[in-house]
């Protein structure tokens, strides 16, 4: 009787337990799809109220673009996606994804990492060379505006908190206290989101709402 060839014999082992394997990897994608969504939820559960609910990949609605940025739509059509503005932040603030992942492709801001600390230069409107950034006064640039969250503020248990109005690069034009209480002023508030960054509190006690979704 011949003797089955070591090649067959691996072929039939591999064979084997693929087929193992197959109901595993059957039960494997279910759970990833649970865990994916107990993640969501467990986001959803951490936002902090007024933001909006969270976007397919798990963002939060439409992100902060750079100062002197075009409206969304708009600023989606006309931006380049050359990276000069990038590249010009002094504190790397601007990111891009080409990806697409975050942002559209487009360039955007983190402020819970990096927010705009609103340069001297305003270097990124200078190099851009689309017209996506239009040059804009300071006390015109409108990225968004910041919301405070009254209740996870260490204010409200006591604490005399007052990082968000110290380091504002506007001052009191845009953010003070009133009545002891985090008093943000609308119009004056640029959305820089440095006051997102430097917030103690976890999840963050103000956040800057996009202004794509504030109109």
């Amino acid at each position: 009787m011949r003797e089955d060839r070591p090649v067959d014999r691996r072929k039939f082992f591999r064979e084997g337990l693929r087929e193992l394997l197959r109901p595993l990897a059957s039960a494997i994608e279910p759970i990833e799809n649970v865990a994916r969504q107990l993640g969501n939820l467990e986001r959803e559960a951490s936002r902090p109220p007024g933001l909006p609910p969270p976007r397919a990949d798990g963002g939060f609605g439409p992100v902060l673009r750079p100062p002197g940025a075009l409206d969304e739509l708009a600023f989606r059509d006309t931006c380049s996606r050359s990276g000069r503005c990038v590249e010009a932040c002094p504190v790397k603030a601007i990111r891009l994804d080409p990806a697409g992942r975050e942002g559209g492709g487009a360039p955007w801001i983190d402020a819970d990492t990096q927010a705009c600390v609103l340069c001297d230069g305003l270097y990124c409107m200078e190099v851009c060379p689309s017209g996506a950034l239009v040059r804009t006064p300071l006390p015109d640039i409108d990225i968004g505006t910041a919301r405070w969250n009254e209740p996870t503020c260490l204010r409200t248990g006591g604490e005399d908190c007052r990082i968000c109005i110290q380091k504002c690069p506007m001052g009191l034009a845009a953010i003070d206290l009133r009545e002891g209480k985090v008093h943000v002023i609308e119009d004056g508030c640029t959305g820089c989101g440095v006051c997102q960054q430097l917030c103690p509190t976890s999840p963050r006690s103000i956040v800057v709402i996009p202004k794509a979704l504030r109109m």
